[in-house]
């Protein structure tokens, strides 16, 4: 089984999602005309704007604080670390293209979790990657197939791997006992997931902004402390990025572990942030705000905190070619190097931020599944709910390979799912785009469905009446 497992790892994300994600972003990216460019302004103000009263949906901000809880985790941090142990500085440069174009990835697929949502039982927003394939391609049967793995892979295993990281720099740091903390994080997010979206939406709205905000604030302090070196370091990482300068892997390994690290990091074309992007309530009432709302999202992600983490270690001049040091335990030397002794707790501390919300938003993403597979039932709910705080508990302290591959091939297959259907939706995404831009030159974008007569009978039409 774990060969199996590991030769269909392989297939996917060596050859079918690398390239497939890459090429998805820079159709849409053409298809759309560089929207990510051009309309960069129209994402933030998306955000920004006063939330419309709805009691079906979350507002744009909670619903852009959610999916960066689970965008943001221990990849931010020890991923980045080890995509430039192996790739050299020019690593991140390939994380800047990647980001930019899943921005045009992350709004395609928003717009559309947003155009195909329904109204569950209780009255909430309910949409994503598993609505759009059964309502826009007539596929219900793939859609159960996505749902499944999503539950799998996000639901329970992947929260397990951001809990032993918790665990990991606790234990490193703090000496704390490793089932302790495993039991005390299971508490925490106890408390939040039980009581459902909502309160998920408002725990993410308060943490989220202010442990970014205080990560990127320590790398603007470490890139104004050096500021003298930034020219050098910039050249540094564009010579590498295309084997100008000497670097571990050479340009191959600069743009393999960047292009890795960027699409696993910023999740832009995976299915997972449409989940969330779906249960907002957007301004204007139009499917294209959430997506603007989701392609910000990947912009804080990869060009943000991915690049706040870059930097801070190649400031450090900890980054050595074959030297050992990798992962978390570099960004803590480069830490150390920047602010000292506490460097290193510094960094224990913004994991356990950073994959605590990892935990929650997961978590989220598992339910909106739910819901479609028709477990949305109270039983069913608490089952998923006490499965994911049972994996959160046994991956602090356990670590089996073998399920966590597992977990990597179920997103495989269900970003796999959800590459193809964006394709073959995208011309629905086309047609939308041009409808709001063509509405804004006049006034506010309103999304009316008598202009859509294809969409008849897909789409809810009490939700876009």
């Amino acid at each position: 089984m774990t060969t199996i497992i590991a030769f269909i790892n392989t297939i996917l994300w060596d050859y079918v999602l690398i390239y497939g994600l890459l090429a998805v972003g820079i159709y849409f990216s053409v298809r759309l005309k560089f929207i990510q460019l051009l309309h960069f302004p129209e994402f933030f103000r998306s955000v920004l704007r006063a939330p419309k009263r709805d009691d079906s949906g979350i507002t744009p901000f909670q619903a852009l604080c959610t999916s960066l809880a689970s965008r943001v985790g221990t990849g931010n941090i020890a991923g980045v670390a080890v995509a430039l142990y192996l790739g050299g500085a020019g690593a991140i440069f390939w994380m800047w293209i990647v980001a930019f174009v899943g921005m045009a990835t992350a709004y395609s697929e928003s717009t559309l979790a947003q155009l195909y949502k329904i109204r569950d039982a209780n009255g909430q927003f309910r949409g994503g990657p598993a609505y759009y394939i059964s309502k826009g391609l007539k596929a219900p049967w793939i859609a159960v197939i996505f749902s499944a793995c999503l539950i799998l892979a996000f639901g329970l295993v992947f929260n397990a791997v951001q809990a032993n990281a918790i665990a990991d720099a606790m234990n490193g740091s703090f000496g704390f006992s490793k089932i302790a903390v495993g039991i005390v994080i299971a508490a925490l997010a106890g408390i939040v997931i039980f009581g459902g979206i909502r309160q998920i939406a408002r725990v993410a709205e308060l943490v989220v902004p202010f442990m970014a905000a205080i990560y990127l604030g320590v790398a603007l302090y470490v890139l104004i402390a050096n500021i003298t070196e930034v020219p050098a370091l910039l050249a540094l990482i564009v010579k590498s990025a295309f084997g100008v300068e000497a670097a571990a892997g050479g340009i191959a390994g600069a743009l393999m572990n960047g292009v890795k690290r960027g699409l696993f990091s910023n999740e832009a074309g995976m299915g997972s942030a449409p989940n969330i992007a779906a249960s907002a309530t957007p301004n204007p009432h139009h499917p294209s705000a959430q997506g603007f709302v989701q392609a910000l999202g990947v912009f804080i992600d990869t060009i943000l905190i991915c690049t706040a983490t870059a930097i801070m270690i190649l400031l450090s001049h900890k980054l050595a070619p074959n030297s050992g040091l990798t992962g978390t335990l570099l960004t803590q030397e480069a830490m150390t190097v920047h602010i000292g002794w506490f460097g290193s707790y510094f960094i224990s501390i913004a994991i356990f931020f950073f994959a605590f919300t990892s935990i929650i938003g997961n978590y989220a993403y598992a339910e909106n599944a739910m819901i479609y597979l028709g477990a949305g039932k109270r039983l069913w709910i608490s089952l998923l709910r006490c499965g994911t705080l049972l994996m959160v508990v046994w991956g602090a302290y356990e670590s089996i390979l073998t399920v966590f591959n597992a977990a990597d091939a179920a997103m495989g297959l269900m970003a796999t799912i959800n590459l193809i259907a964006i394709a073959l939706l995208s011309g629905t995404v086309v047609k939308v785009t041009k409808d709001y831009f063509d509405q804004q030159k006049s006034g506010t974008p309103h999304f009316t469905l008598k202009d859509y007569p294809e969409l008849k009978g897909k789409v809810d039409g009490e939700i876009w009446k």
